[in-house]
């Protein structure tokens, strides 16, 4: 079965984890600001602060930019339940814009609609969280153009993204938006096994995440509300989190950012033999906007109208055929858990059009030309039947 992602771990990834493992330091020790600095600097600039998931990073950002009860979180339906749930996390209300058909993002039109609405309506949101599905980055400018009008903060979730261009900058150089979140999960374009890393240029709001991250303990008598006891002495000054990434995970990282922008050429080289290879076939490849440069996490199709039995049967019969395609994502508010919220099949049909006919082949940077040959071979069988 060819997965439709793989981690690629090479000898000095070992290395880089074995060296952790034999010194002084597991956890909280030099690795980690070493990672973060090494993202930064990949982001041009900013801060960067390392957490155990991206899950915790949308968390503690969310914190950061006091969300709470009362407040409102916008995102995606297309999208995994984090971009989400962190709303919730912080007893926010959530609710969704629907894509744009193209590029499956949020759909920059479709938020405007909905903040004309809200605000007539006094529920405009606090946090909005615009996705970079699949690696593509949304339409930033005009997402920050609409946060400078309406007031509220934005935070990119760039789980699929790092190592993308958005206008010829690096995504999460934080130019239209107050934080960027970055996953490292095994299957994303680097891997710290599980991990997240959250971007900012504010030198506060990293503080307060870098604070909650690990159970809102301080040592800086600077923000103590009295003398030091001693050298043992410490405060708990917010109620935080034990998110904290360990010395092994920033070691994989390190040593897999240093392959970044090589990962991120094979997978965009991977992605444009797909193009050309299944041209012509009944289906909808990827459509790249020309402001953008993609991380290719993903390589999405769809089988246009094809009805949900003929879309079963065809993910079926792909995998029948050794190819281990998945669905990213079912929509958000689909799920039985925010059906509770008032969600119901209709509310954003372009989200739900996509889940109809969507199917996510294999691309990963060790992919071969055989196996790839494999894949479009299968795809062009199962569309043609």
């Amino acid at each position: 079965m060819i997965p439709y992602g793989r981690q690629d771990i090479t000898r000095e990834d070992i290395d880089a984890v074995l060296e952790v493992l034999q010194s002084d330091f597991l956890t909280q020790g030099p690795k980690v600001p070493a990672f973060e600095q090494a993202v930064a600097a990949h982001c041009g600039g900013g801060y960067g602060v390392a957490m155990n998931s991206a899950t915790s990073a949308l968390h503690l950002a969310c914190l950061a930019l006091d969300l709470g009860p009362g407040d409102w979180l916008w995102t995606t339906p297309i999208t995994f339940v984090a971009s989400a749930n962190c709303g919730l996390y912080c007893g926010a209300s959530v609710d969704f814009v629907d894509i744009d058909p193209r590029t499956y993002n949020l759909c920059p039109r479709a938020l405007e609609r909905k903040l004309i609405k809200a605000e007539k309506n006094g529920r405009l949101p606090k946090v909005v969280v615009p996705v970079h599905l699949c690696g593509q980055p949304c339409d930033m400018a005009s997402i920050g153009a609409l946060a400078d009008k309406y007031g509220f903060r934005v935070i990119e979730d760039a789980s699929h993204a790092i190592g993308g261009r958005y206008r010829n900058e690096p995504i999460g150089c934080g130019r239209y938006s107050d934080i960027t979140v970055f996953s490292f999960h095994p299957v994303k374009i680097v891997t710290t096994a599980e991990g997240g890393l959250a971007m900012t240029r504010d030198g506060a709001l990293a503080e307060r995440m870098a604070l909650l991250r690990s159970h809102g303990i301080t040592r800086d008598p600077a923000l103590m509300d009295r003398e030091p006891d001693g050298g043992w002495y410490y405060q708990q000054i917010e109620l935080g989190f034990n998110y904290r990434m360990t010395e092994m995970q920033a070691a994989l990282g390190l040593s897999q950012v240093a392959r970044l922008d090589q990962y991120v050429t094979r997978r965009n080289e991977l992605a444009h033999r797909y193009d050309e290879r299944l041209a012509g076939l009944p289906l909808t490849t990827p459509w790249q906007h020309p402001d953008s440069y993609s991380g290719r996490h993903l390589y999405v199709i769809r089988l246009p109208r094809c009805g949900k039995e003929k879309h079963a049967r065809a993910f079926e019969s792909l995998r029948e055929r050794g190819v281990g395609v998945n669905l990213h994502y079912i929509p958000v508010h689909t799920q039985p858990y925010y059906r509770r919220f008032g969600f119901a099949d209709g509310d954003f049909p372009e989200a739900e059009a996509y889940y109809r006919e969507a199917i996510s082949l294999p691309l990963f940077p060790t992919l071969t030309e055989a196996q790839q040959e494999q894949v479009c071979e299968a795809v062009a069988e199962v569309v043609r039947a």
